[in-house]
Protein backbone atom coordinates (compact mmCIF):
# COMPACT_ATOMS: atom_id res chain seq x y z
CA UNK A 1 0.00 0.00 0.00
CA UNK A 2 1.17 3.81 -0.90
CA UNK A 3 1.30 5.84 1.69
CA UNK A 4 0.55 9.49 0.37
CA UNK A 5 3.54 12.26 0.65
CA UNK A 6 2.89 14.14 3.78
CA UNK A 7 5.05 17.35 4.15
CA UNK A 8 4.64 17.57 7.92
CA UNK A 9 6.40 14.34 8.29
CA UNK A 10 9.48 15.58 7.10
CA UNK A 11 9.71 18.16 10.01
CA UNK A 12 11.98 17.02 12.89
CA UNK A 13 9.96 15.28 16.33
CA UNK A 14 12.26 16.38 19.59
CA UNK A 15 11.45 13.62 21.48
CA UNK A 16 10.57 14.17 25.32
CA UNK A 17 13.87 13.00 26.60
CA UNK A 18 15.98 15.29 24.00
CA UNK A 19 17.16 12.23 21.95
CA UNK A 20 17.25 12.98 17.96
CA UNK A 21 18.62 10.80 15.25
CA UNK A 22 20.94 11.94 12.49
CA UNK A 23 18.18 12.32 10.04
CA UNK A 24 16.31 14.71 12.90
CA UNK A 25 18.90 16.55 13.52
CA UNK A 26 19.68 17.56 9.75
CA UNK A 27 16.17 18.61 9.57
CA UNK A 28 16.30 20.70 12.84
CA UNK A 29 19.49 22.43 11.78
CA UNK A 30 18.05 23.15 8.64
CA UNK A 31 14.66 24.44 9.75
CA UNK A 32 17.04 26.64 12.54
CA UNK A 33 19.07 27.78 9.68
CA UNK A 34 16.17 29.32 7.38
CA UNK A 35 14.58 31.07 10.27
CA UNK A 36 18.18 32.62 11.12
CA UNK A 37 18.38 33.28 7.37
CA UNK A 38 14.98 35.07 7.08
CA UNK A 39 15.16 37.50 10.49
CA UNK A 40 18.60 38.85 8.83
CA UNK A 41 17.20 39.38 5.19
CA UNK A 42 14.24 41.45 7.22
CA UNK A 43 16.80 43.02 9.07
CA UNK A 44 18.29 43.66 6.12
CA UNK A 45 15.91 45.86 4.42
CA UNK A 46 16.05 48.72 7.51
CA UNK A 47 20.00 48.54 6.97
CA UNK A 48 18.96 49.15 3.57
CA UNK A 49 17.22 52.10 4.25
CA UNK A 50 19.29 53.33 7.53
CA UNK A 51 22.44 53.53 5.05
CA UNK A 52 21.55 56.95 4.09
CA UNK A 53 18.79 57.52 6.47
CA UNK A 54 19.23 58.34 10.14
CA UNK A 55 15.90 57.27 11.70
CA UNK A 56 14.40 58.28 15.32
CA UNK A 57 17.71 61.28 15.10
CA UNK A 58 20.45 59.13 14.85
CA UNK A 59 23.00 58.75 12.41
CA UNK A 60 23.19 56.59 8.97
CA UNK A 61 24.95 53.45 9.15
CA UNK A 62 27.12 55.30 6.30
CA UNK A 63 28.33 58.09 8.22
CA UNK A 64 28.72 55.71 11.09
CA UNK A 65 30.96 53.96 9.14
CA UNK A 66 33.17 56.33 7.36
CA UNK A 67 33.76 58.45 10.70
CA UNK A 68 37.28 57.01 11.46
CA UNK A 69 38.15 57.79 8.23
CA UNK A 70 36.38 61.42 8.28
CA UNK A 71 37.22 62.44 12.11
CA UNK A 72 41.37 62.41 10.30
CA UNK A 73 42.77 65.46 10.04
CA UNK A 74 42.53 67.55 6.66
CA UNK A 75 45.85 66.99 5.85
CA UNK A 76 45.62 62.97 6.11
CA UNK A 77 42.65 62.61 3.83
CA UNK A 78 42.27 63.41 -0.14
CA UNK A 79 39.97 66.28 -1.19
CA UNK A 80 37.81 64.65 -3.57
CA UNK A 81 34.37 66.81 -3.76
CA UNK A 82 34.37 70.21 -4.62
CA UNK A 83 33.03 71.29 -1.06
CA UNK A 84 36.09 69.15 0.49
CA UNK A 85 33.48 66.79 1.94
CA UNK A 86 34.77 64.03 3.57
CA UNK A 87 33.96 61.10 0.90
CA UNK A 88 35.40 57.54 -0.36
CA UNK A 89 36.20 56.85 -3.63
CA UNK A 90 34.14 54.60 -6.00
CA UNK A 91 35.58 53.08 -8.93
CA UNK A 92 32.99 51.18 -10.58
CA UNK A 93 29.74 51.07 -11.98
CA UNK A 94 27.91 49.35 -9.51
CA UNK A 95 30.13 49.95 -6.43
CA UNK A 96 27.78 52.06 -4.37
CA UNK A 97 25.27 49.81 -4.79
CA UNK A 98 27.25 46.70 -4.14
CA UNK A 99 28.63 48.64 -1.01
CA UNK A 100 24.86 49.48 -0.12
CA UNK A 101 23.41 46.11 -0.10
CA UNK A 102 26.72 44.62 1.83
CA UNK A 103 26.15 47.42 4.69
CA UNK A 104 23.02 46.58 4.62
CA UNK A 105 23.45 43.04 5.09
CA UNK A 106 25.80 43.62 7.82
CA UNK A 107 23.40 45.82 9.97
CA UNK A 108 20.53 42.81 8.95
CA UNK A 109 23.54 40.55 11.01
CA UNK A 110 23.78 43.12 13.84
CA UNK A 111 20.03 43.76 14.08
CA UNK A 112 19.19 40.14 14.01
CA UNK A 113 21.67 38.61 16.36
CA UNK A 114 19.16 37.73 19.31
CA UNK A 115 16.82 35.79 16.48
CA UNK A 116 20.09 33.77 15.35
CA UNK A 117 21.47 33.08 18.54
CA UNK A 118 18.21 32.18 19.97
CA UNK A 119 18.44 29.42 17.01
CA UNK A 120 21.36 28.58 17.80
CA UNK A 121 20.77 27.67 21.74
CA UNK A 122 17.56 25.99 20.79
CA UNK A 123 19.11 23.41 18.34
CA UNK A 124 21.48 22.73 21.89
CA UNK A 125 18.87 22.95 24.02
CA UNK A 126 17.36 19.27 23.68
CA UNK A 127 20.85 17.94 24.92
CA UNK A 128 19.94 19.69 28.62
CA UNK A 129 17.63 18.95 30.77
CA UNK A 130 14.49 20.71 31.63
CA UNK A 131 15.81 22.79 34.63
CA UNK A 132 18.74 24.43 32.52
CA UNK A 133 16.13 25.38 29.70
CA UNK A 134 15.39 28.37 31.48
CA UNK A 135 18.80 29.94 30.62
CA UNK A 136 17.43 30.24 27.00
CA UNK A 137 16.39 34.21 27.86
CA UNK A 138 20.01 34.60 29.86
CA UNK A 139 21.59 33.49 26.80
CA UNK A 140 20.21 35.57 24.14
CA UNK A 141 20.33 38.68 26.09
CA UNK A 142 23.93 37.91 26.84
CA UNK A 143 25.18 36.64 23.68
CA UNK A 144 23.07 39.90 22.21
CA UNK A 145 25.35 41.84 24.60
CA UNK A 146 28.21 40.10 24.00
CA UNK A 147 28.22 40.49 20.26
CA UNK A 148 27.22 44.04 20.08
CA UNK A 149 30.15 45.27 22.50
CA UNK A 150 32.68 43.14 20.36
CA UNK A 151 31.27 45.48 17.55
CA UNK A 152 31.51 48.63 18.70
CA UNK A 153 35.44 47.55 20.31
CA UNK A 154 36.12 47.11 16.89
CA UNK A 155 34.41 49.88 15.75
CA UNK A 156 36.80 52.17 18.43
CA UNK A 157 40.20 50.10 17.72
CA UNK A 158 39.65 50.91 14.23
CA UNK A 159 39.29 54.44 14.84
CA UNK A 160 42.76 54.32 16.89
CA UNK A 161 44.62 52.41 14.22
CA UNK A 162 43.49 54.74 11.31
CA UNK A 163 44.72 57.58 13.52
CA UNK A 164 48.18 56.22 13.74
CA UNK A 165 48.68 54.31 10.47
CA UNK A 166 47.09 57.52 8.20
CA UNK A 167 48.84 60.16 10.08
CA UNK A 168 52.55 58.79 10.61
CA UNK A 169 53.44 60.30 7.26
CA UNK A 170 50.79 62.75 6.03
CA UNK A 171 53.79 65.52 5.12
CA UNK A 172 54.64 63.43 1.79
CA UNK A 173 51.27 61.78 0.90
CA UNK A 174 47.79 62.02 1.19
CA UNK A 175 44.93 59.32 1.64
CA UNK A 176 41.96 58.50 -0.71
CA UNK A 177 40.60 54.79 0.36
CA UNK A 178 38.19 52.92 -2.26
CA UNK A 179 34.62 52.33 -0.72
CA UNK A 180 34.94 49.23 -1.52
CA UNK A 181 38.04 48.60 0.13
CA UNK A 182 37.30 50.57 3.79
CA UNK A 183 34.04 49.07 4.22
CA UNK A 184 35.28 45.35 3.45
CA UNK A 185 37.50 46.49 6.34
CA UNK A 186 35.59 48.05 8.44
CA UNK A 187 32.66 45.20 8.49
CA UNK A 188 35.16 42.66 8.76
CA UNK A 189 36.65 44.25 11.87
CA UNK A 190 33.56 44.46 13.24
CA UNK A 191 32.31 41.11 12.44
CA UNK A 192 35.14 39.88 14.06
CA UNK A 193 34.97 41.56 17.24
CA UNK A 194 31.45 40.66 17.80
CA UNK A 195 32.24 36.70 16.92
CA UNK A 196 35.22 36.72 19.09
CA UNK A 197 33.06 38.16 21.84
CA UNK A 198 30.61 35.11 21.23
CA UNK A 199 33.26 32.37 22.13
CA UNK A 200 33.14 32.25 25.67
CA UNK A 201 29.61 32.20 26.04
CA UNK A 202 29.57 28.73 24.05
CA UNK A 203 32.24 28.19 26.64
CA UNK A 204 29.50 28.48 29.13
CA UNK A 205 26.59 26.06 26.80
CA UNK A 206 28.91 23.00 26.91
CA UNK A 207 29.28 23.57 30.54
CA UNK A 208 25.98 23.40 30.62
CA UNK A 209 25.68 20.55 28.61
CA UNK A 210 28.27 18.80 30.61
CA UNK A 211 31.31 18.71 27.57
CA UNK A 212 33.46 21.00 29.78
CA UNK A 213 33.57 20.90 33.30
CA UNK A 214 35.37 23.25 35.85
CA UNK A 215 38.07 21.10 36.10
CA UNK A 216 39.09 20.54 32.92
CA UNK A 217 38.63 24.54 32.13
CA UNK A 218 41.14 24.89 35.44
CA UNK A 219 43.64 22.87 34.07
CA UNK A 220 43.49 24.17 30.73
CA UNK A 221 43.56 27.85 31.96
CA UNK A 222 46.94 28.76 30.96
CA UNK A 223 46.80 27.02 27.18
CA UNK A 224 43.07 28.86 26.72
CA UNK A 225 44.50 32.08 27.69
CA UNK A 226 47.74 32.02 25.34
CA UNK A 227 45.47 30.45 22.46
CA UNK A 228 42.97 34.02 22.79
CA UNK A 229 45.85 35.99 22.78
CA UNK A 230 47.09 34.16 19.51
CA UNK A 231 43.49 33.85 18.09
CA UNK A 232 43.79 37.90 18.65
CA UNK A 233 46.50 38.00 16.73
CA UNK A 234 46.11 35.83 13.52
CA UNK A 235 42.45 37.36 13.50
CA UNK A 236 42.86 41.06 13.82
CA UNK A 237 43.37 42.14 9.68
CA UNK A 238 45.02 45.45 10.65
CA UNK A 239 48.06 44.09 12.46
CA UNK A 240 48.76 46.88 14.85
CA UNK A 241 49.71 45.65 18.51
CA UNK A 242 47.36 47.93 20.01
CA UNK A 243 43.89 45.98 18.29
CA UNK A 244 45.09 42.49 19.12
CA UNK A 245 46.14 43.11 22.71
CA UNK A 246 43.14 45.11 23.08
CA UNK A 247 41.08 42.15 21.85
CA UNK A 248 42.94 39.49 23.14
CA UNK A 249 42.94 41.23 27.02
CA UNK A 250 38.78 41.21 26.32
CA UNK A 251 38.46 38.06 25.29
CA UNK A 252 41.05 36.81 28.37
CA UNK A 253 38.46 38.41 30.78
CA UNK A 254 35.50 36.96 29.33
CA UNK A 255 37.34 33.71 29.59
CA UNK A 256 37.87 33.93 32.80
CA UNK A 257 34.02 34.98 33.90
CA UNK A 258 32.91 31.90 32.04
CA UNK A 259 35.20 29.70 33.80
CA UNK A 260 33.86 31.07 37.19
CA UNK A 261 30.31 30.51 36.41
CA UNK A 262 31.41 26.97 35.40
CA UNK A 263 32.77 26.36 38.77
CA UNK A 264 29.78 27.74 40.45
CA UNK A 265 27.37 25.51 37.73
CA UNK A 266 29.32 22.62 38.51
CA UNK A 267 29.52 23.11 42.38
CA UNK A 268 25.78 23.87 42.20
CA UNK A 269 25.33 20.31 39.94
CA UNK A 270 27.56 18.09 42.66
CA UNK A 271 24.82 19.77 45.55
CA UNK A 272 22.03 18.83 43.60
CA UNK A 273 23.78 15.40 43.03
CA UNK A 274 24.20 14.79 46.93
CA UNK A 275 20.83 15.58 47.78
CA UNK A 276 19.27 13.25 45.58
CA UNK A 277 21.86 10.41 46.60
CA UNK A 278 19.86 10.47 49.83
CA UNK A 279 17.25 8.87 48.03
CA UNK A 280 19.05 6.03 46.61
CA UNK A 281 20.08 8.29 43.84
CA UNK A 282 17.10 7.44 41.38
CA UNK A 283 15.68 11.01 41.05
CA UNK A 284 16.00 13.88 39.51
CA UNK A 285 16.05 17.53 40.11
CA UNK A 286 12.54 17.99 39.07
CA UNK A 287 10.90 15.16 41.07
CA UNK A 288 9.60 15.27 44.73
CA UNK A 289 11.63 13.32 46.93
CA UNK A 290 9.31 10.80 48.64
CA UNK A 291 8.04 11.70 52.79
CA UNK A 292 9.91 9.31 54.65
CA UNK A 293 7.34 6.64 56.15
CA UNK A 294 6.66 6.78 60.17
CA UNK A 295 8.11 3.80 61.70
CA UNK A 296 5.93 1.02 63.63
CA UNK A 297 5.84 1.63 67.11
CA UNK A 298 7.54 -0.80 69.06
CA UNK A 299 6.23 -4.34 69.91
CA UNK A 300 3.90 -3.81 66.87
CA UNK A 301 3.65 -6.79 64.91
CA UNK A 302 5.16 -7.28 61.73
CA UNK A 303 2.29 -8.50 60.06
CA UNK A 304 -0.15 -11.56 60.18
CA UNK A 305 2.31 -14.32 59.06
CA UNK A 306 5.05 -12.76 61.46
CA UNK A 307 5.10 -14.62 64.40
CA UNK A 308 5.28 -13.06 68.24
CA UNK A 309 8.44 -13.10 70.65
CA UNK A 310 7.16 -12.98 74.21
CA UNK A 311 4.62 -10.87 75.28
CA UNK A 312 4.32 -8.05 72.71
CA UNK A 313 2.80 -5.25 74.68
CA UNK A 314 3.62 -1.54 74.19
CA UNK A 315 6.08 0.44 76.03
CA UNK A 316 4.53 3.06 77.86
CA UNK A 317 5.42 6.57 77.90
CA UNK A 318 7.99 7.67 80.98
CA UNK A 319 7.22 9.54 83.46
CA UNK A 320 8.52 13.31 84.19
CA UNK A 321 11.28 12.92 87.22
CA UNK A 322 11.55 15.47 89.11
CA UNK A 323 13.38 16.98 91.97
CA UNK A 324 11.03 16.62 94.52
CA UNK A 325 10.72 13.02 94.14
CA UNK A 326 14.30 12.32 95.12
CA UNK A 327 15.37 12.47 98.67
CA UNK A 328 16.78 14.92 100.48
CA UNK A 329 18.81 11.91 102.01
CA UNK A 330 19.60 10.52 98.97
CA UNK A 331 21.87 13.76 98.42
CA UNK A 332 23.15 13.52 101.59
CA UNK A 333 24.49 10.15 101.26
CA UNK A 334 26.07 10.96 97.80
CA UNK A 335 28.02 14.10 99.58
Amino acid sequence: MKIPFDPRRRRAVVNPDGTMSIVEHLYELRTRLLWSLFAIVAAAFIGFYWYSHGPFGLPSTGTLLTGPYCELPDTSRAAITRGDECRLLATGVFDQFNLRVKVAFATGVLLACPVWLYQIWAFIVPALHRNEKRYTASFVAVGGVLFVSGAVLGYFMIASAFRFFLTVGNETQVTALQGSEYFNFVISVMAIFGVSFELPLFIVALNLVGVLSYQKLKKWRRGLLMSMFIFSAVITPSGDPLTMLALGMALAVLLEISIQFARFHDRLKAKRAVGSDVFDGELDDETASPSPSAPAPIGASAGPSSGTVGNTTPIGRPEKVTRTSIPRSGFDDVL
